[in-house]
């Protein structure tokens, strides 16, 4: 067999050429920068990232493998026994801010850990996950993106979706707003309980999910017309996801931690945010709709069905 860790690096170089040849492709406006770097500590990677193009006010599409002597208190604090082992961190994570309003922010990564301590057997695993960020929400985009996540879970067990669903729900949660970070999609980590190859394959999965997932919904937007105060509104919302990255997100912790280049880990953050002090939307209103319908623990699939039963009856 290959050295797994090659085998894994060869897809997620692949994977992120692939995203970004899509996303500039749908843009059709600024291309992508690349930015090769190396880690003191040991490792490096290669940032791209899109900036003030047609459809795309920023994204960035980050491929890291870095290693070191000893995980970061963020890759151990749920599992203590792996402190002071070395480690290898292999990922593709990315996030892309859309201009318009009407079009969602999105996220996703994909990322394979090895732990290893002489005279132990190494310990891996895979993480990783997709979730929607709406401003102004539709149900079909909403319904759209988690039946393609629940498409790419399917060859894998019909509890998969629903286990990944459900933590996702939970990870992105703003605790100090009582709030979700957004619609969900899906979240994992500590994925070793299939083979090795089986296990990749899911991550595999996942991170060949994106786009099918995301173009359609930016294709179906990317033509609405937006407000100033639409624009504003985004700005406001984009704050909250400022605060779950910095505040909560283990990705960004596990990289400051481990040392790494903070200009990648960053590239998360949107371009243009906004606070105010008790800042809330009208009631009755379109942006009150975005917390009071969209952002809930919500069946999408569920609803969808629902939706589709009331129109046959």
């Amino acid at each position: 067999m290959s050295n797994p860790t090659e085998v894994v690096k060869t897809y997620l170089l692949d994977l992120q050429e692939r995203i970004c040849a899509a996303l500039h492709a749908e843009d059709g406006g600024a291309g992508f920068i690349e930015d090769t770097w190396q880690r003191p500590e040991g490792g490096g990677g290669r940032t791209r990232v899109l900036e003030n193009g047609r459809l795309i006010e920023k994204a960035g599409v980050n491929f890291s493998h870095v290693f070191g002597s000893s995980l970061p208190p963020s890759a151990s604090a749920h599992r203590p026994e792996l402190a002071g082992r070395g480690f290898e961190a292999l990922g593709v994570s990315l996030v892309i801010h859309p201009r318009n309003p009407h079009i969602p922010t999105a996220h996703a990564n994909v990322r394979f850990f090895n732990a290893e301590k002489p005279g132990e057997e190494p310990v891996w695993w895979f993480g990783g996950g997709l979730d929607l960020t709406p401003y102004y929400g539709v149900e079909e985009d909403c319904v759209h993106w988690h039946r393609v996540a629940a498409q790419a879970c399917a060859p894998f067990g019909a509890e998969v979706y629903p286990r990944y669903k459900a933590w996702c729900d939970r990870y992105f949660q703003i605790k100090h707003r009582n709030e979700p970070r957004g619609i969900g999609g899906l979240f994992f980590d500590d994925v070793n309980q299939w083979d090795f190859d089986t296990s990749r394959a899911f991550m595999q999965a996942i991170g060949d999910a994106f786009i099918p997932a995301y173009l359609p919904i930016m294709q179906r937007r990317k033509d609405t017309p937006f407000s100033e105060q639409q624009r504003e509104f985004q700005a406001f919302r984009r704050g909250r996801y400022v605060e779950f990255n910095l505040v909560y997100d283990r990705g960004t912790l596990f990289g400051l931690q481990s040392g790494g280049r903070t200009e990648s880990i960053l590239m998360s953050l949107p371009p243009q945010v906004r606070w105010g002090y008790d800042w809330k939307p009208e009631p009755g209103s379109a942006e009150a709709r975005l917390t009071e319908f969209f952002l809930t623990d919500r069946d999408w699939l569920g609803t969808s069905e629902n939706n589709k039963d009331r129109a046959n009856g």
